[in-house]
């Protein structure tokens, strides 16, 4: 079986919370399952709550079930795994820890390898890095990896001030800040599509592509998190990591070779070619919006104001979408078009090429224009890629009519697609931090986003501005089409129906 050869202990902070319930104990049994951990393993979970150690493996046994609907080798998965209750500021608690940790380490011969995974509120990270520095968890003969869920900070700023806490304890090597959009299949294959195919990569500039579009929609509300989602937005939420990640990779120079440091170099280069938007021009190249009372599937649904936790006159976006302007010699003149919300009509996201046209349309009708080549990057809920090409109509006449060219990871792999947090899980423990956010793209993007969101905070718009169900602001239209484009509909492109 297929291993990482890399015995090592992994200390879960937050291991009663939800994160942890929904994702990182499922993805561990299925990377336990398959044999891409061997049975040098051990893992701790540590949070407030006073579990017994079978309190915790009941837990673990029950979110396990509840992901995957599997009891195989259950019970020698459960064996690994131990809890500790403890409060992050206090250091005897620490010191517990450290003793479980070297117990552990003698019981599994894990070589000293500890991975300490932060699934709980961002205010913590620096106090829990710098504990583990000073209470002597990180001094050990193996590795020691500090994996940080987002937001990374709130703003600039504040992303300075945690970063130097934790560069207290841990190098910046042994730092793995998870992007979970950077761990889904078809985001990871947007390399393979641009560098392993001549197709492409010579047509991948402003010279052949008009435009690009990415959109992530949710049908879903803020459900239980409206604390959280009122001091962050979608701006902060979605775009300044998940979507300028996505944005980096599409418009890239191909990396000398695809190793860790070499892609980082090229996605920071985009990142520092974006045009930093700033002021009144704000409201030309980018819109807010939030959602109000509407329909989802026949099922009637509140306005963001009246979900639990929200201030009933809120100012928080639920929707972004902008205009990026790329300032170099590939990209120059090519927008790239961005949308992200919660309760829109369809759960979605989707990365559009829209290359531009041919020089002379032979087969132009009145009533039907020529259309345009697409290339579509599915990503959730669908995986796959579509190529929208136009062929002669079967008939006697000249008449053309588009086709698709379509792959769908759903078709092929179905269900033994890995889930985002079982790869980087995976990654991290193998030490591959390729997948994982660099300081300098937090820095970068941070410095992107604050200006808007600067802006945003001094001025005020007129809430709510779309309804559930729709897909967002009507200015969200009208960006588009004060450059000649507009949003291809998502159902148009929907990969299940590709032939």
């Amino acid at each position: 079986m297929k291993q990482t050869d890399t015995p090592a202990l992994t200390i879960i902070f937050g291991a009663t919370g939800d994160l942890a319930k929904r994702k990182l104990f499922p993805s561990l049994y299925n990377l336990f399952k398959k044999g891409e951990i061997s049975n040098h393993f051990a893992c701790v979970g540590v949070a407030r709550r006073q579990w017994t150690e079978q309190q915790f493996r009941n837990h673990v046994r029950e979110s396990v079930i509840a992901a995957i609907h599997s009891n195989e080798q259950m019970e020698e998965f459960l064996s690994h795994f131990y809890y500790q209750s403890l409060d992050v500021t206090n250091t005897e608690a620490y010191i517990e820890l450290l003793q479980l940790a070297n117990q552990l380490n003698t019981k599994y011969h894990l070589n000293g390898n500890r991975m300490f995974y932060l699934a709980m509120a961002p205010e913590f990270f620096g106090t829990i890095a710098e504990h583990l520095k000073r209470d002597g968890l990180t001094d050990t003969n193996g590795f020691s990896r500090l994996v940080i869920e987002k937001p990374f900070g709130h703003d600039l700023q504040s992303a300075k001030a945690l970063n130097e806490k934790i560069r207290t304890a841990f190098r910046e090597s042994e730092i793995f800040r998870i992007d979970h959009y950077l761990g889904k299949e078809m985001v990871q294959n947007i390399e393979a599509i641009r560098f392993a195919n001549a197709l492409f990569e010579p047509l991948w500039n402003s010279r052949y592509i008009s435009n690009v579009q990415i959109t992530t929609s949710e049908t879903l509300g803020v459900e239980e998190r409206g604390r959280y989602y009122e001091k962050n937005g979608a701006l902060r939420d979605m775009v300044q990591n998940h979507v300028l990640q996505m944005v980096a990779l599409l418009a890239m120079e191909p990396p000398i070779k695809l190793t860790t440091d070499e892609i980082r170099s090229e996605k920071v280069k985009v990142l520092r070619a974006m045009r930093r938007i700033e002021g009144q021009n704000i409201q030309h190249f980018f819109v807010r919006g939030q959602y109000g009372a509407g329909k989802i599937n026949q099922e009637q649904q509140i306005s963001y104001r009246e979900e639990h936790n929200v201030d009933p006159e809120s100012d928080t976006e639920t929707f972004v979408a902008g205009k990026i302007l790329i300032d170099n010699f590939r990209w120059a003149g090519v927008p790239f078009y961005i949308r992200t919300g919660k309760r829109l009509a369809k759960k979605s996201t989707k990365i559009v090429i829209q290359f531009k046209d041919i020089p002379m349309n032979l087969y132009y009708q009145t009533d039907q224009p020529l259309t345009p080549n697409l290339l579509v990057i599915h990503i959730q809920p669908d995986e796959g890629i579509t190529l929208y090409l136009n062929a002669k109509r079967v008939g006697p006449y000249l008449d053309r009519t588009p086709v698709k060219l379509s792959f769908s990871n759903n078709r092929f792999n179905g269900i033994n697609t890995p889930e985002a947090y079982e790869k980087l899980l995976y990654d991290a423990l193998r030490g591959d931090a390729t997948n994982f956010t660099h300081w300098d793209e937090v820095a970068l993007s941070w410095n992107f986003i604050d200006a808007i969101s600067h802006h945003w905070a001094e001025t005020t718009e007129k809430f709510p501005n779309y309804e559930a169900g729709s897909m967002g602001p009507k200015q969200a239209d009208q960006l588009l089409e004060q450059d000649g484009f507009f949003w291809w509909p998502i159902d148009y492109l929907d990969v299940d129906e590709c032939k």
